[in-house]
Formats: C-alpha cells, structure tokens, sequence
C-alpha cells in the first residue's frame, strides 16, 4: 500500500512549524503537521510564554512589595501554587487558542477535503521523500511529501558527570515544575536563561540564588557597560555572582545538592542549597530523526546545515528554528517556518535579514537588544559612532520612579544609518521595535530626529541618542557629563 503524499510535511508543531503550517495553506497546499509533545512547543510550553508569565508575576510581587512609593502594603500572601497556577492558565490559553485553529483548519466543509492533517507523534525519514510516524501507542503510519520542514525544536543542554533528577537538580525544562519556592538555589551558567530565572526568583524574595559564570561577566556577549548594570542589580537583589569560577562537582547529598567550586588559585569551597538549576544552552532535537536516511547533513552540534533555511544537501528538505541552533529564538524561528514555505513554493520571499534581529532579555531591569552592540561591530571591524542616553535624563522614566539604566544607539559614522540599539530599563521591549524597522529599513539618525514621538514615552530617548549624534541633542552632553551622555566612536 502506498504512503499517504502530502505537499508538505512539517516535523515539529512549535513556532517555527505551526507557522509554517498555517502558511502553506494559505498557499493552497496540502501540508500534514506532526507533533509528538504539545503543540507551540517552547513557545509556550517551559519557555518564551511560561518563564514570560513567571517574570511578570514575580514584578508585580516586587513592586507590591516596595516601602519607597507613598504606600507600604502589608500582609501579602505568596503562594507558589497560586503563582504556578497563573502561569498554567496562561500557557493553557494559548494552547486553547493553537489548537482551536488547527481543529478548523483540519476539519472538512462544503465536501472539500481540508488541506491541514494533524498527527500526534514521532517522525523518522525513511528515505528522503518519505517518514514514519509512531504515535504514543506504537502504531506506525508511513506517509510520503514532496517537501518537508524539520521545526523539531531544541532540548536543554546537559553538563557531562552530572545527574539531572528533575527534583533537586533541574534544567530549564522542568523547573517549573518544582512544588514550593526553594529557600536556596544555585543556578548554572549566566546566560539569558539562566539570568532570567534568577530574575524571577530573586523577586520573589524567597529564594536565596548563586549564579556559577566561567566567564570574567555575566551576558558576555553584552557590552560591558549592559553586563555591569545587571550585574549590580542582581547584587541589590542579593544575588551572588560566582565569577570566573570552575564548577568542579555537584551532587545530590543528603536531599539537598552540594557543589563545589574552585577559582584561579586553586582554592575549593563546597556549597549546599536547596536546588540546582542547570542552563548551559539547548541542542537540537534532531538526533532520533534518522537525518542520514534523508540525506540532510548536521554539524558539529547537531543542527542541520542551511542555506536560508534549506538543506545544503537535500534541497527539497528545510529546517527552521532551533534546528539549526543558528538563532534561538521564538520570533525568529516563525519568520523562518513563514519563509521556508514561501521559498519551497516558488514565491520568492524577501532574503532573511538577521541585521535588524530583535530580542528580549526579561532580567532586572528588563533588556532589548536590536542589531549590533560595540562589541560586535568591532569584532567584525565596523566603524560606528555611539551615544548613551541615561534613563535619569528621560520624563517617563522619572514618572515611574525607575531610572536605572540607559539607551545606546549605534550608527554608521558616514552614512548616519542605524546599527544597532540597546535599551536597558522599564519598557525597553517596546521600546526596541521601531528602530528594528528603521535597522530592516536602512533608516538614519535625522530620521530618528525628524518622527514625532509621544510624550512622555522611553523612546524619546532613542531620539535624544540621535540627536547627541547630530550635535543637536535637548541634553548638552557638556553640561551633564559622561555620567549622563556619552558619545564616541570606535
């Protein structure tokens, strides 16, 4: 009996292959999309949404805990139940939502056959134009397609000669499973992951948190300036940094978890806390796929190997999302999936630029991030001209009594256009996507100058870095000083 044949099939129902999806109907094609878990995968699930919600809630309980804005609120309960339950009613909406589309999509009306098939399960290709699917039952259905999307997603990296028991000692995936707040944890590795949850801890206020960095700094691959900001957050928070130390054992003892560390004098000291949080970075979720079958070559970690985002060696096979570990993120994996479809079908979509790529960092304070920082450029040898714009300097930041931190803008010193743009303080997200259009865009500083924005709003200081550039800035960088503005070169 011949396989069932599809125009597509995705492997993988996360944000890259739920958009994908959703897409190639669009086109008209009859797609079939395979998920052996949960579908939106860690867009929604122990990832971008949870965490998200967690780092929310956690704020909220910051703030209400604060004495220093003309109110002292007392007796506030915290349960980690109730917070846990907030968090799953999020994801479940979401979820409710995923599912609710795919189920009319997937249903046939006026007589037609519906383009989208669901099957819960496990692909594995067979050959290159054909894979089998086992569902959780172990029942095997062999289906065929001219095109596939790998979108299977990544899975927490794990340390050799470590035990992960998903009780004391956890990844990122399982975190969110824990019964009650930890009176002390100790989280692995100073990552955007990592930071994150000590973020969302620290909060709480009821987690004591020690954070192991190899590195001389947290975000090391932040500017210095960005890194020392979180860095003395995280101290206020009562946060220990254990900087440029070896984590030479760490072990489960007596139902709490021991590890020690060793700096660069050979010193070692053991400590017991509660949990250990292991976040070391994710590999792809491509080793039980059977990629050798289909002639798609993977590299050294694991991702398959793409050209904007098709195969290198098996052009009728695309990979998009943390399969490719090129880029993990949940917005960039959907642009991926939309335009791996575009591009399988003849449409000709416009070239992926990763120049104006944005991204969040939900720490203390909150961080966005929109193409190059200093040090990028001058790793890759790129002139640029900064300025540095103090949240001290900025009315709404004043209004809501939160005034850490700052606004970097980059530009092309001959040119004018933009490079890039960091925003560390309250509401640097929205703060950051405008100038990823005017990045995408090939916009420049007069243009920045020249938009009207609101008031009061944090990226007036966006302007202000423009206008320090032009030399015609509101604030005089004479008379407030480098504390306040800063403008240079490199």
């Amino acid at each position: 009996m011949l396989p069932t044949r599809f125009d597509l099939c995705i492997l993988g129902a996360g944000p890259a292959g739920y958009a994908a999806a959703i897409r190639a109907v669009d086109l008209g094609k009859k797609v079939l999309l395979v998920e052996r878990d949960r579908v939106g995968g860690a867009g929604i699930h122990a990832g971008a949404l949870s965490s998200k919600t967690m780092w929310h809630l956690s704020n909220d309980y910051a703030i209400a805990s604060r004495t220093d804005r003309g109110y002292v609120a007392q007796q506030i309960d915290l349960s980690y139940a109730k917070v846990m339950e907030s968090v799953r009613s999020a994801v479940s909406e979401c979820r409710t939502l995923l599912t609710q589309q795919l189920e009319y999509l997937a249903t046939p009306r006026d007589g037609q056959q519906s383009l989208l098939q669901f099957r819960r399960g496990s692909g594995r290709f067979l050959s290159p134009q054909e894979v089998a699917i086992t569902d959780h039952h172990g029942a095997v259905e062999c289906v065929g397609a001219d095109n596939f999307l790998i979108a299977t997603g990544s899975t927490p990296r794990l340390p050799p000669g470590i035990s992960i028991d998903g009780h004391r000692i956890v990844t990122s995936d399982q975190i969110e499973d824990l019964a009650d707040f930890p009176k002390s944890m100790v989280i692995i590795g100073a990552g955007v992951v990592g930071c994150e949850y000590a973020t969302i801890f620290a909060n709480f206020r009821q987690t004591k948190i020690n954070i192991i960095d190899q590195q001389p700094r947290i975000l090391p691959f932040e500017d210095e300036d960005i890194a020392q900001v979180i860095a003395q957050n995280f101290e206020s928070m009562g946060i220990t940094i254990h900087q440029a130390s070896k984590l030479t054992s760490l072990r489960v003892v007596d139902d709490q978890v021991e590890y020690v560390l060793c700096n660069d004098r050979g010193v070692c000291e053991p400590i017991l806390v509660e949990r250990a949080l292991i976040s070391i970075g994710r590999i792809p979720n491509t080793q039980h796929l059977n990629l050798e079958a289909a002639g798609v070559a993977v590299g050294k970690n694991g991702g398959v190997l793409v050209d904007a985002t098709r195969s290198t060696t098996a052009p009728h096979i695309y990979a998009a999302g943390d399969t490719t570990m090129d880029i993990a993120l949940a917005n960039v994996a959907e642009l991926e999936g939309r335009h791996a479809v575009e591009r399988m079908f003849g449409h000709s979509p416009e070239p992926l630029r990763y120049e104006a790529l944005s991204s969040i960092m939900f720490l203390a304070p909150e961080l966005a991030a929109v193409g190059l920082n200093e040090q990028q450029a001058q790793k890759q040898g790129i002139r640029y001209r900064v300025a540095v714009v103090q949240n001290r300097l900025v009315n709404r930041a004043i209004a809501m009594r939160s005034t850490g931190g700052f606004v970097k803008l980059l530009s092309d010193p001959q040119t004018g256009k933009i490079l890039g743009l960091r925003v560390i303080g309250p509401q640097a997200s929205s703060t950051a996507q405008g100038i990823a259009l005017v990045i995408d865009r090939g916009g420049t500083l007069a243009d920045i100058d020249h938009c009207i924005h609101p008031h009061p709003v944090i990226p007036e200081a966006v302007q202000e870095c423009a206008r320090v550039l032009l030399g015609r800035s509101v604030h005089r960088p004479e008379v407030f000083g480098c504390g306040l503005i800063r403008c240079g070169e490199g």
